[in-house]
């Protein structure tokens, strides 16, 4: 790679080698994979068996069903868009000093779950699952952002992933 790349550190302890380096690993492409089929799989879903199942919904419900379902397009898109900028800088399309700036960023720096949506309690059982693995892989790629472009300490720890999800379901 040339050195169109590199780019001295524009905040305390943002290591741009570490961000290639990650844009460069077998992590990385799992993450990406994991990421993009879960975009992919919950259109199938929202245009598909939750169009369906939504119709069958109570009026709160319903009016659930079509917050959480934003929601969740949200962040699956920022998700999918924060992976595409980092296979940009891996493939040498863009320069990190971009994919660094703000406009790349995730937008939510928050790592608390947002409030649920009256009625939510009885959305389909796909959707919820399709919630927190939305709101797993979102909260991973939100810590690899922060990680790669604040100097964050804390790294990405697929059992803390799994912990996270585990709570969600269960409440803890």
């Amino acid at each position: 790679m040339t050195d169109t790349n590199q780019v001295s550190p524009t905040r305390a302890g943002f290591d741009p080698k570490r961000a290639l380096d990650f844009a460069r690993s077998e992590m990385f492409d799992r993450t990406f994979k994991e990421g993009m089929a879960l975009v992919e799989e919950t259109a199938a879903y929202l245009d598909g068996p939750g169009r369906a199942a939504s119709k069958r919904l109570s009026r709160g419900a319903a009016l659930a069903y079509a917050g959480e379902s934003m929601r969740l397009t949200t962040r699956l898109m920022q998700v999918a868009s924060w992976l595409l900028v980092q296979r940009a800088v891996r493939d040498g399309e863009i320069q990190m000093a971009e994919a660094a700036s703000e406009k790349y960023r995730l937008i939510s720096r928050d790592s608390q779950q947002p409030q649920s949506f009256n009625g939510a309690d009885d959305l389909p059982e796909a959707l919820k699952t399709l919630i927190i693995r939305g709101g797993a892989i979102y909260e991973r790629v939100r810590r690899l952002d922060e990680t790669m472009y604040e100097g964050s300490a804390e790294i990405a720890n697929p059992v803390n992933d799994q912990m996270a999800k585990l709570n969600a379901v269960f409440g803890r």
